[in-house]
This record gives structure tokens, C-alpha cells and sequence, in this order.
């Protein structure tokens, strides 16, 4: 949520970069609303200031025995005015809050500005394309023929984009998860969570997957309650309507969580397989820092999230999101897209954000650097370190045989207990 106060101050700033975000909306009601909120405050704050002196000098006045009946009338009028104007004030504020929970992040003045991911800028890449002197094969037509998944049975139990996995790949998506969990926790430092993976509406919208995203979204309606997208929203919530102590910071989580995703309108787009799915599993970093060096986390985040595609030596590239592509809730991102031999494209394999103090605001979530200083906002980031069903396109289909096998890199040979996917 962006800071009224901000706003206020900084009308045309926070104008320019709504636009830049593809807001279309117009902030002139909202600094209307603001400026009528100021206004019946300062009236009735002036009505309280009169309170207060008149009720001393009636207490004044019945300590002498004398008559103080005017200006008891006089208060009773003054507090039907008072009470007049806090239920304006608060009917008002509550139109505010509606207002500014709707209004996207401004994109941070380092963010390319464009209108759509054509516009992104490719940042880095890392590794080569693989060469082949074979015809590949894809990782839908690898994984049946070795077993691996099954989609159509799985289909029968839920539908359309809902995995099975089976044998070598159930297994190998094992192996991925406990390998990105060991790496972060291990070697970068995170504290391991397992949240829950259902969340009430206040904590899905407080990461700002509300109102944008419902439609997109599997939601329990009797207990209004959702299925989570990401860990992101469980972890970021952890610590909502809390003051953090600074010397806390920064924390470090990562999670692992299946993910649900309706994928509303996509139906018939790249589809096939694990390209894009309903259901999915992912190792999230969620990190919470003060806001001087959450920029530097950031670069950090994404170095964390590179390097498991480092390790599993898989070429990939870094690019940078322009302003119209940024989610709702960030103020920067980077996406790491991993090379697919057999689909001959990079496919996203995480989104590394810096959403500021905007899911702060929504979520309560601030700190306090010493004892007796006033409490600040916490930055918040996170990304995707990583999501499997793409990581897993890529894998296969880098290392695929002219024989149809799979070989398993070498870091996941330790959890898989085998080196190669092969049939059987």
C-alpha cells in the first residue's frame, strides 16, 4: 500500500509512475477525499480543544457550589458535533483505505519503462546453449516414455493441468526440492519454513494478490479461504502486525510449498506438459530488511536463485521486468529464464521482487532500530528460488541422450541414488 502522506506530497510523481505501471485510474478523488479528511479533523479536533477547556471550568465551577448548567448544554451540543464528525471522518477514511489498497506500487526509478514484457531488458546470461547432433525430443514425449509422469491419468483424477508424477520423476522432483532447500538454508543462510497452504483474505491481499489476482486464484468460499499461488504469502505474513527489533534484521526464510494457479483466460496456451500447470512446487526466499539495503538484497536474492541453476549447470538468462510488467505489488524485479533445448526458448523460472514497504503497509509488518526511536516500515522481498515444472522442461531436456535416457546432474545424484533415467 503506498503512503497517503507520500502521495499527497508527490501527486504528480506517483502519477507519472501509476502510468508507467499501466494504472489508468485518476488520483484526484483520492486527494479530494484527503483534503476533506484534513479539513473535518482540524474541525473536529478544535470542537475537543473546546471540550476540554469547558469540562475544567465546569469542574471549576461545581467546586463552588455555582451553576454550570449553560455551559452543560453548550457541551452536550459540542458533543453531538463531535460525535457528527468522527463518523464522517472514519466513513471517509474507510473510502481512502478502499482507495489506496486498490492502487498498484510505483515502479522504482530504475525500472526500463514499457508497456509490455517485449519491452524487458536482458540483463546477463550465463552458460551456453547446449549443442546436439541428435533430434531432440521434448520433456513431455521423455517423461512418458521413461515413465517419469503420467498427465492423462492425472487428469481423470482432477483434470486438465494437474501433474502425476510417478517413479523416476517423483523422485527426482524430490531430489530438486530437498537440493534448493539444502543450498539456501545450508549455504546461504535462510531459516527453513513449512507454512500452511491456505490463507484467509486478509493475508492474500496484504501481499497484494487482492483484489488483482482472485479470479486467478482456487479459493474455499465457506471459510473464505485460498489456496496459496506462492509461499511468498503464508512466509511474508509471518510476522504481520508486529514491530521487528532492527538488530533482527535482516531475516531470511525459505520455503517449500505446492502452489495453485486457476491460470484464468490461458487455456490453450502453451499447455502442454509441465509448461503450465495448476498445481506446482516451488522453494521460495522471502527476506525482510530495513529499507537502506533492500537493494542490495535484492541482487543478493536473485545471486541466491542464479546459483541453483548454476550448480545444475543450465544455461539461463537474467532480464529485467519494464514498469508495465511489473506485478501489482512490485517496485522491481528480475526474472531468471532457463534455456529448453527441445522447445527452443527461455522459460521463467523465478521472479526475484523488491516490493519496498507496500506489502509492509498492507500486513503491519515494521521495526524499531533503537528503544525509544519511532517504528518504521520493514522492506519486503522475495523470489522464486526456484519453481520446478520449468526447471524440470529444461533439465530433461538438456540432458537427454540420443538414446532417450535422461542423465541426472551430478549435485542431484546424492539425493536421487541413481545417475541416470533410463527404460526400463
Amino acid at each position: 500500500m503506498l503512503d497517503l502522506k507520500f502521495i499527497r506530497e508527490n501527486p504528480e510523481l506517483v502519477s507519472k509512475g501509476l502510468k508507467n505501471k499501466g494504472y489508468t485510474g485518476d488520483l484526484t478523488v483520492l486527494l479530494d477525499l484527503d483534503m476533506d479528511w484534513r479539513k473535518l479533523l482540524e474541525k473536529a479536533d478544535e470542537l475537543k480543544q473546546r471540550r476540554n477547556v469547558v469540562s475544567r471550568q465546569i469542574a471549576e465551577i461545581k467546586r463552588k457550589n455555582e451553576d454550570s448548567s449553560e455551559l452543560v448544554v453548550e457541551m452536550q451540543s459540542v458533543a453531538k458535533q463531535i460525535k457528527e464528525y468522527d463518523e464522517k471522518i472514519n466513513r471517509i477514511n474507510n473510502r481512502i483505505y478502499d482507495m489506496l489498497f486498490e492502487l498498484p506500487n510505483v515502479p522504482h526509478n530504475s525500472a526500463p519503462v514499457g508497456d509490455s514484457a517485449e519491452e524487458n531488458r536482458v540483463v546477463r546470461h550465463w552458460g551456453k546453449k547446449p549443442d546436439f547432433d541428435f533430434p531432440l525430443k521434448d520433456h513431455y514425449t521423455l517423461g512418458h516414455s521413461l515413465g517419469m509422469f503420467d498427465f492423462m491419468r492425472a487428469s481423470k483424477i482432477t483434470g486438465a493441468g494437474f501433474p502425476l508424477y510417478k517413479g523416476p520423476g517423483a523422485r527426482l522432483e524430490r531430489a530438486l526440492i530437498n537440493f534448493m532447500l539444502d543450498l539456501h538454508t545450508e549455504k546461504h543462510g535462510y531459516s527453513e519454513i513449512y507454512p500452511p497452504f491456505l490463507t484467509n483474505r486478509n493475508s492474500t491481499g496484504g501481499t497484494g494478490q487482492l483484489p488483482k489476482l482472485e479470479d486467478d486464484m482456487y479459493r474455499i468460499p465457506e471459510e473464505d479461504l485460498f489456496l496459496i499461488p506462492t509461499a511468498e504469502v503464508p512466509v511474508t505474513n509471518i510476522y504481520k502486525n508486529e514491530i521487528l527489533k532492527y538488530t533482527d534484521l535482516p531475516i531470511n526464510h525459505v520455503a517449500f510449498s505446492a502452489c495453485f494457479r486457476r491460470e484464468a483466460g490461458s487455456y490453450g496456451k502453451d499447455t502442454r506438459g509441465f509448461q503450465r500447470v495448476h498445481q506446482f512446487n516451488k522453494v521460495e526466499l522471502v527476506k525482510f530488511v530495513p529499507p537502506e539495503t533492500s537493494y542490495d538484497e535484492l541482487e543478493i536474492l536473485l545471486n541466491h536463485a542464479e546459483e541453483v541453476l548454476k550448480l545444475l549447470d543450465l544455461h539461463y538468462r537474467v532480464v529485467e521486468l519494464c514498469t508495465g510488467d511489473l506485478s501489482f505489488a512490485a517496485a522491481k524485479c528480475y526474472d531468471i529464464e532457463v534455456w529448453a533445448p527441445a522447445e527452443e526458448k527461455y522459460l521463467e523460472v523465478s521472479s526475484c521482487s523488491n516490493f519496498e514497504n507496500f506489502q509492509a503497509r498492507r500486513i503491519g509488518i515494521r521495526f524499531r532500530r533503537q528503544k525509544g526511536a519511532k517504528v518504521e516500515y520493514v522492506h519486503t522481498l522475495n523470489g522464486s528460488g526456484v519453481a520446478t515444472p520449468r526447471l524440470l522442461i529444461a533439465l530433461m531436456e538438456t540432458y537427454q541422450t540420443d538414446e532417450g535416457s535422461v542423465i541426472i546432474p551430478e549435485v542431484l545424484r546424492p539425493y536421487t541414488k541413481f545417475s541416470i533415467i533410463k527404460q526400463q
